[in-house]
């Protein structure tokens, strides 16, 4: 009972992929791929579901087999089953998406070692059941899809003047191709680290303040 008490709820726990531990903007982890295939909205929208996909899918497999698997080929017995999955939605996207899968090219295999996958199937799938597991994958992934949208909508916008390839600033705005580009992947990935890190900071001065006043 004690330790059921311990264990954060399940809102709890997707909320925490989505925001206190999203995994690009608060880890900065699986910057690669982010900055790779955020040329576009779509593309981040496809990137991130595909890997949401594949973090549910092994964090639950990995939660189920816990119990199972020896400690000295824990890692390898992990890669597997995220290999596993990440050919099933490779195998879908070329199917039935193939401008999403020809889009993100070699970055979709590439989930495989996506340190993102493996870090919460360690860290978290392989010491908490299966529901809860799964959870968690659910809110990383969901936190990641957030991060490439966001990341290749502005990347979009300012390069092209479109968001979901819709025209949204007109014929005569001229596109600031810089930003789709290797360069200015970087240098949007680092305005909007810096922005959320500002407003995250300003959040939690605002708690303690009113925490601070009630006391």
């Amino acid at each position: 009972m004690s330790e059921k008490k311990k264990r954060p709820s399940l809102r709890r726990i997707i909320m925490n992929g989505l925001f206190a531990e999203n995994p690009t903007f608060r880890l900065v982890l699986g910057v690669c791929p982010t900055l790779a295939v955020t040329t576009s909205a779509m593309n981040g929208v496809g990137m991130g579901i595909a890997t949401t996909f594949v973090l549910v899918g092994s964090n639950l497999v990995v939660s189920l087999l816990r119990n199972f698997i020896p400690n000295k080929v824990r890692i390898p017995a992990f890669v597997i089953v995220i290999c596993s999955f990440v050919t099933t939605v490779q195998t879908l996207t070329q199917a039935f998406l193939p401008s999403l899968y020809n889009a993100l090219g070699l970055f979709l295999p590439l989930i495989v070692v996506n340190c993102i996958v493996l870090m919460r199937a360690e860290s978290f799938a392989s010491s908490n059941p299966p529901l809860p597991a799964a959870m968690d994958g659910l809110g990383m992934g969901l936190g990641f899809t957030l991060a490439l949208t966001l990341i290749g909508t502005v990347r979009e916008l300012i390069g092209s003047g479109s968001i979901l390839g819709m025209d949204i600033l007109g014929a005569a705005y001229e596109p600031m191709l810089l930003v789709v580009i290797a360069p200015g992947a970087f240098i949007t990935f680092g305005l909007l680290l810096g922005c959320i890190n500002a407003l995250s900071e300003r959040i939690a001065k605002s708690k303690a303040s009113k925490g601070g006043a009630q006391a």
